[in-house]
């Protein structure tokens, strides 16, 4: 061999990233259900309606299962957010009610910024404490939500239906997409139908990929998640971005309220009582981890899509009380979490026993040529 060629080091090829590889199993499973459901029980999954009807009544829940992604993937919680949400949809429901603003343009702005008001500032109070203070994200949360909870029975104890004909007229817009519909028994065709607050909610799912992927604080909450000392010796401003997390969560919640409010024109103290759960669990679902560092808002999409999904499955089976879908949606939950450990666990592996093959090939290799050469 010339002593002036080099050896050849063999290129490792680096693979999915874990946020990558969970998203592409929450995608599958989604798929393989949704699918399954569309030969096994047919009617309604056979329409493309089906499955925007799961965006129109889950609107609210992607745009929170959002919101908790951004302050999980920082290895923080906030589980205040489904009584920020019952206490945005009664706060506008009444403000709707007792408003003298008859231009309903003017009305549906004020509206959406009492909601965003009421969100943000459950969001700045939360990330001081939880950044600047140090305090545990879950009791400041806990505290919020308990917060949040009594000042909805503070401003009525009875259901409160909002009544503004403005709004309710702008509610009930649907956007209809006539490619997509289905010809009925009598030969009309039926279009297909999407409400304003599902496709702000797609809106929003995609806002928060590009934030998370594209700019430097969503870079910051992934290394902050991953290792907070070593985003500290990086030189990243952890109590500032981990602020800005709480924040963002605390607007995308009051949003929510907003959208559910469009969809539900009614307040009253039950309102999205085990949204947090849910939210958390779509987010677990979609592949965000609770030890942060990994997670994608397009992951907790599906991770929402999935237990509305079973849902609807069971809804329409014999099988349709109120508990089989909270046993389903707590054993799909459970699945997901040995899922992802499993997987993580024989990548992780996998990758290491690659990494050691490849830099134990260029020593033999090397001695090959020695004891060639001699």
């Amino acid at each position: 061999m010339n002593s002036n060629e080099k050896v050849r080091t063999p290129r490792l090829r680096e693979p999915l990233t874990d946020t990558q590889t969970l998203l592409f199993i929450s995608i599958g499973i989604f798929l393989v259900m949704y699918i399954g459901a569309i030969l096994l029980l047919g009617g309604g999954f056979t329409k493309p309606q089906m499955f925007f009807d799961l965006l129109n009544d889950n609107a609210a829940l992607i745009i929170i299962a959002c919101a908790l992604t951004v302050v999980m993937i920082g290895a923080g919680i906030n589980i205040s957010v489904g009584g920020v949400i019952g206490l945005t949809v009664m706060a506008c429901a009444i403000f709707l009610n007792k408003t003298q603003v008859e231009s309903t343009g003017l009305a549906i702005c004020m509206t959406l910024l009492l909601a965003l008001g009421i969100g943000l500032a459950f969001g700045i109070w939360q990330g001081l404490l939880v950044a600047y203070l140090d305090i545990q994200p879950f009791i400041v949360t806990l505290a919020g939500m308990f917060l949040a909870r009594g000042l909805t029975t503070i401003l009525s104890v009875n259901p409160v239906k909002a009544t503004h004909e403005g709004f309710l007229a702008f509610a009930k817009l649907k956007v209809k997409i006539s490619w997509l519909g289905y010809v009925a028994q009598n030969g009309n065709l039926i279009p297909a139908k999407i409400e304003i607050g599902a496709i702000v909610a797609v809106a929003t799912v995609i806002v928060m990929f590009l934030i998370l992927r594209y700019t430097r604080f969503g870079r910051s909450i992934y290394a902050i998640g991953g290792n907070r000392q070593s985003a500290l010796m990086l030189g990243i401003n952890v109590r500032r971005s981990v602020f800005w997390s709480y924040v963002i969560s605390g607007l995308l919640s009051g949003l929510a309220g907003f959208v559910f409010l469009m969809h539900k024109p009614a307040g009253n103290a039950n309102v999205a009582m085990r949204g947090e759960m849910d939210a958390i669990a779509a987010s677990i679902i979609g592949g965000t981890l609770l030890t942060g560092g990994v997670g994608n808002v397009i992951g907790s999409f599906f991770g929402a899509m999935i237990l509305a999904t079973i849902q609807k499955i069971i809804a329409l089976s014999p099988l349709n009380a109120s508990w089989w879908q909270d046993m389903a949606s707590g054993a799909m939950l459970a699945f997901f979490i040995v899922l992802q450990s499993v997987v993580l666990m024989r990548k992780n592996a996998a990758f290491k026993k690659k990494v050691q093959q490849t830099e134990d090939g260029p020593k033999n290799n090397n001695t090959e040529v020695k004891e060639g050469t001699s």
